[in-house]
């Protein structure tokens, strides 16, 4: 096979080789984009102009929307110009960045969602240490910290990813996704990054483990409350939250639970979709 490395351009997949299913196509992908950032533009307007909101938790609930918006911003408008253009390239640099933007959203969000189940815990299972232990400060050294780890974990895995000797570069997927872009590797190096993929799998299923244990915890606490309207109260806070990072999970797993193949599908764009755009899509409705 040709060596592809030093191509200036990707090929990525398009949903339709006719050009009316690629102008519907524009018009679904808009629908998305409008959406999500109409919902999470106005999380983070209500948020900012009103004073009774400037708590730890609708704060962390105004970083989610902001990230929620660069997540999906990441491969849409692309997607959209592709359809409207009938041009699947993307350049080599543009695709550096889409992996590597897609990535460090992707974890910021994931680390943002341990963040927000530690502070449900900590407001349900110890209310009286909510003011001490969820400070903004506390809060803002987190997310710091958590974005400095998403920084660097993007980093790492780009830098994994595009040291391969690329074999071809038709990408089988409508934006630049690690897992196809290591299927176009012809070089041993892709085994750097497929164990990188690996740790973050493992990674990822402790914080989903912590995440059960936490929410056992806040559940078993919120059945010891005697008020019925307490406990609504706080089932209200909490069951949003879980749901958002449930959808985040399973959606996810769907992609990358599933057995490799080389041939594409429908199927693998249409989970594609559901773990690139849904969430992020409908986290603001499922918050408010």
């Amino acid at each position: 096979m040709s060596n592809f490395t030093s191509t200036s351009s990707f090929l990525l997949l398009e949903f339709s080789d006719m050009r009316e299913l690629q102008i519907l196509s524009f018009f679904v992908f808009l629908a998305f984009y409008l959406t999500a950032l109409i919902g999470n533009l106005l999380i983070i307007t209500v948020v900012a102009v009103d004073s009774h909101l400037h708590t730890p938790m609708y704060y962390l609930l105004f970083n989610l929307a902001m990230l929620d918006i660069g997540s999906i911003s990441v491969m849409v408008p692309k997607a959209m110009a592709m359809s409207l253009k009938n041009d699947r390239s993307i350049t080599y640099a543009g695709c550096v960045a889409q992996v590597f933007f897609y990535i460090f959203f992707g974890a910021s969000d994931f680390v943002l969602l341990n963040i927000m189940t530690h502070d449900r815990h900590v407001a349900i299972c110890n209310p009286l240490h909510y003011e001490r232990i969820m400070n903004k400060p506390a809060c803002v050294k987190m997310l710091a910290i958590g974005l400095i780890i998403s920084l660097l974990y993007a980093t790492l895995h780009t830098s994994g990813t595009f040291m391969n000797t690329f074999c071809s570069n038709n990408i089988n997927q409508f934006f630049c996704e690690v897992p196809q872009l290591l299927k176009l590797s012809c070089s041993d190096l892709y085994l750097v990054e497929f164990g990188l993929l690996v740790l973050s799998c493992t990674v990822a299923l402790g914080c989903f483990i912590f995440i059960i244990i936490t929410y056992v915890q806040i559940f078993s606490a919120v059945l010891r409350i005697l008020s019925v309207h307490g406990q609504k109260k706080a089932l209200f806070t909490c069951v949003p939250h879980l749901i958002v990072v449930s959808l985040l999970l399973i959606t996810g797993a769907f992609s990358y639970a599933r057995p490799p193949s080389d041939i594409s599908s429908s199927l693998d764009l249409g989970f594609a979709v559901m773990y690139s755009i849904i969430p992020p899509m409908s986290n603001p409705f499922i918050i408010v």
